[in-house]
């Protein structure tokens, strides 16, 4: 679908009390007198659907701010990131592109691997500054970063001793967060169970590691591996969260500004601080989920005590579903299901795989208590927001994003994406359009049961066609009774791959070949 939608009705913005008429390809602020709103993005790591009140009735997990801000924005019931695991996501977030188009076409990077992100590839960031944005990152990078090697000749690739005592952690990283479009990046290079265990500041580590911490195993489970010595696991959300409310703190008010605030948590390692230690009821996972909560609370009051709300698009969301490691026995023993109705968790084709808590409040434009059930995905944030700022993408950016804008506003005429593609950590691939959903393998693609092992095994059908208007847990495989459907969906799939996009545009070219059937 193109990114031109149809004409959008003109508001007005009470508050900067101007006229606001926004068409496809021209921005809400359209008028250069009006103040363009800030954006805050924050991406919770594998907190499930379920585990958030506002879209599970029978959740158990306290989630107050969470469900202040559907409250006071809008709930998004069919929003998916673009893979069910970390570092293909969170591609797709700020290039606005799937993660499948590159070298990155299962797993997820390490904490020392080469950047994914292309040079020059526009991202959210670089667009948003060039825009005259102040951009800011804090939190888990999980894209690559060119760390000082010690002989260049050996290219990280892995979490090996090999590879960490190769790193010069004296020198500066020379391609990340800053080199892609950021102003000030703070956090850490990937996920809080992956070395090296430092902080990030811009280029350099605010401690050199000099010394390795032991594995540690169960729910609080990390690799060996360098740690600095002002790093230590259960505090790492406070002081990240401390980070993101001193930046909006410090931004000035004639200038907008995006943070991208992507957390470590509920992400293994489960390390709830002792504020919220045994506080759900639940178990750890409960607790560390209250614990992101409050997080993003405290995230929410800096906006409003600096006077930013009402001009603030404010996100919040999921890389992808609940990791396994949650105890979803455990929690269903106490009426606590991570992933809700739907079927799977992280790293799966199905839906609890990469179906994602939503929500976004904008008192300017988006209607309080609102809910959208179009299918959105986490690849369309370079599209919004380039709609939102009034300028059109170039055929090479954002070649799988779709602007949001018009279902924000509540003003769509229909469906804003054509179709939407997933993909689990195996590798596997699904396309939706509308109620039917078509997954290019016989089992979960992931972790759950069937594995892809297993549905080899079990000569399971090699695709899977499911009509998620009369089955939303995927129980009922009836490619056997529409094989037209499966034609057309696989089709589209191939025309989505061959193209290098999902938009309307100049064809593009991926990085490397894509091969979309059933992957051993």
């Amino acid at each position: 679908m193109s990114r031109n939608q149809n004409a959008l009705r003109c508001l007005l913005a009470v508050a900067a009390g101007l006229l606001v008429c926004g068409f496809a390809g021209v921005s809400v602020a359209a008028d250069a007198n009006m103040k363009r709103p800030n954006i805050v993005y924050i991406l919770a790591d594998d907190l499930g659907i379920g585990d958030v009140g506002a879209f599970n009735p029978d959740c158990k997990i306290k989630t107050p701010s969470m469900d202040r801000l559907a409250a006071e924005g809008m709930r998004f019931t069919d929003a998916h990131s673009g893979s069910a695991v970390c570092t293909p996501t969170r591609y797709g977030v700020l290039t606005g592109r799937y993660s499948w188009r590159t070298r990155l076409q299962s797993g997820v990077c390490w904490g020392y691997s080469v950047p994914l992100i292309a040079e020059g590839r526009m991202t959210v960031a670089s667009m948003l500054k060039q825009q005259g944005y102040n951009t800011g990152c804090i939190g888990k990078w999980h894209l690559g970063l060119n760390w000082a090697l010690k002989d260049p000749k050996k290219v990280p690739s892995d979490n090996s001793k090999e590879t960490w005592d190769n790193i010069d952690f004296t020198k500066p990283i020379s391609a990340g967060p800053n080199q892609v479009g950021f102003d000030h990046f703070f956090g850490i290079s990937a996920s809080l169970d992956m070395h090296p265990y430092v902080y990030i500041e811009n280029d350099r580590v605010s401690s050199v590691p000099e010394k390795i911490v032991p594995a540690s195993g169960g729910k609080q489970i990390w690799r060996a591996g360098p740690i600095g010595d002002d790093f230590q696991h259960d505090e790492i959300l406070d002081r990240l969260t401390e980070e993101a409310v001193s930046y909006i703190g410090s931004q000035k008010a004639d200038k907008p500004f995006f943070l991208y605030f992507p957390l470590t948590a509920p992400h293994t390692p489960i390390v709830p601080n002792e504020t919220f230690r045994d506080k759900s009821g639940l178990n750890e996972w409960g607790d560390f989920v209250m614990q992101v909560d409050w997080t993003i609370g405290r995230v929410m009051q800096a906006v409003e005590s600096n006077g930013l709300a009402e001009n603030t698009l404010f996100i919040v969301t999921s890389d992808n579903g609940a990791t396994p490691q949650a105890d979803f026995p455990a929690l269903k023993k106490k009426g606590h299901d991570p992933s809700y109705l739907f079927r799977g968790h992280k790293a799966d084709i199905f839906e609890g795989g990469h179906r994602v808590a939503f929500l976004a409040r904008w008192p300017a434009v988006i209607k309080p208590g609102s809910t959208s059930n179009e299918t959105i995905c986490h690849t369309d944030l370079l599209a919004t927001a380039a709609d939102i700022t009034g300028l059109t993408l170039p055929a090479t950016a954002g070649e799988d994003s779709v602007s949001m804008l018009p279902l924000l506003k509540q003003s769509a005429s229909g469906a804003v994406r054509e179709a939407t593609v997933h993909h689990s950590i195996n590798g596997n691939f699904a396309i939706r359009r509308g109620n039917w959903k078509l997954c290019f393998c016989p089992g979960s693609g992931g972790w759950s049961e069937p594995r892809p092992q297993q549905a080899r095994k079990d000569k399971l059908p090699e695709v899977q066609l499911y009509d998620l208007s009369k089955d939303i847990a995927e129980s009922d495989n009836v490619q056997a009774a529409h094989p037209e459907v499966v034609q057309e969906l696989a089709a589209l799939m191939q025309k989505y791959v061959d193209e290098g996009r999902s938009t309307t545009g100049k064809r593009q070219k991926n990085d490397r070949s894509v091969l979309f059937e059933w992957k051993k």
